[in-house]
Order: C-alpha cells, then structure tokens, then sequence
C-alpha cells in the first residue's frame, strides 16, 4: 500500500466533506477547518508528477479561492449567503478534483496491469 497515496487522498476527501459539513451547518469553525484542510491539500498537490496534476492543483487553487473569502464574508461582514455561494462553488471545484483522482487511479491501474 502507497501510504503517500493514502495520505493525498485522505485530504482531498476531507476539504470535499468539510466543505460540505459547512453547507450543513453554516459554521465559521468548520469553514475554517474546510479552508485549512483545502490549503494543505494544495501544498500536497505541489508535488505531484502525474498525467492529471495540473488540472488537480488547479481545482484545489480554485476552492482556496472560493473558500478563503467566504471566510471572511462570514467572519467580518456576517455575509452568510455569500459564504455559501463561494462553499458551493468550493464543493464544486472539490468534486472535479476527487473525480480526476479517480480517472488518474484508474489510468494507473491499467499501467500496472
């Protein structure tokens, strides 16, 4: 078992379902732990050498982009609906990012095979 492989996917799956909590539960807590669970997941994404990294970082890039000022919103402006509107857009950005890995899991499936 890939243990770096597990570690990657562990935090692209938690900024997803961190990201969604906050949608449940309009939170500033969890948005913050969506937004910090995302930006390690990016700087984990930095190192990556494979067919589909470009487009992954770019996705996580995009939630960062969403989910670091809808913190703010909902911090400083108490701006609740914009918050949500960026965590969707977030979610949305996440749910590419999980599908590339796994389109990439199954490419490097059939190379192995």
């Amino acid at each position: 078992m890939d243990w770096g492989k597990v570690i990657f996917v562990f935090f692209i799956l938690m900024s997803l379902t961190s990201t969604a909590g906050f949608l449940y539960d309009q939170n500033p807590i969890i948005l913050f732990i969506a937004g910090s669970v995302n930006i390690i997941s990016t700087i984990l994404k930095i190192g990556v050498k494979n067919l589909l990294a470009a487009e992954m970082l770019a996705s996580s890039l995009v939630a960062d982009l969403h989910l670091i000022p809808a913190f703010f919103y909902l911090q400083f402006s108490n701006d609740v609906e914009t918050a949500v509107a960026l965590a969707i857009g977030a979610l949305a950005a996440n749910i590419f990012s999980a599908a590339l890995v796994i389109v990439e899991s199954a490419k490097t499936r059939d190379i192995e095979y």
